[in-house]
């Protein structure tokens, strides 16, 4: 049940972001379009209290109550950056708005860049991490929660991969090309 009501979530939200998206484009309705932005953080509360109470009902806890915070975790800090981008993108194609800002490509323009994208991921897994020991907890000692460790670990691996990335542009900034010498 947990897995099809994640893959319900993620439907919903492209769902949702398409209605809005046609709502402020199509209907020239943009109230009402952020309107129906503004109820995706329902689909994640949905699943939230979904996995609460199937643990609560005695299920043992396992992947897929780790991969339900996992998804609300990356959802609440990765969704609004995934709908402007979208809509960005959308605006641009089929409604003859700007293009979208492109990041800087050199620099320490581009480190800060990847700074910013890395501290969203990192928050992410932070999310995911402080709902899977909220679960740890609500299980107790009486159940198997191995697999939602397992989960924080991998949330651990992801933090470490993001600043090891920001630590790459930092200390070896990628430079502008250089200007070919006049023959």
């Amino acid at each position: 049940m947990i897995v099809a009501l994640i893959i319900a979530c993620e439907v919903g939200f492209w769902v949702l972001l398409a209605v809005g998206l046609a709502l402020r484009y199509v209907a020239k309705m943009p109230r009402a379009s952020v309107g129906v932005l503004l109820c995706e953080p329902m689909l994640e509360l949905v699943l939230f209290v979904a996995t609460a109470i199937d643990l609560k009902n005695g299920a043992e806890p396992d992947w897929k109550h780790g991969l339900a915070a996992v998804y609300i975790g990356f959802s609440v800090a990765l969704g609004h950056q995934t709908i402007r981008w979208v809509d960005q993108r959308v605006a641009h194609r089929f409604f003859h708005g700007p293009p979208p800002v492109k990041p800087p490509k050199y620099g320490m323009a581009r480190a800060a860049h990847e700074w910013k994208t890395a501290a969203r991921w990192i928050l992410a897994a932070a999310i995911a991490m402080a709902l899977l020991q909220g679960a740890i907890w609500y299980v107790g000692d009486d159940g198997d929660i191995g697999s939602l460790r397992e989960w924080q670990s991998k949330m651990l691996l992801v933090i470490g991969i993001n600043v090891i990335i920001g630590l790459s542009y930092t200390l070896w900034p990628k430079r502008e090309p250089s200007e070919p010498a006049p023959r």
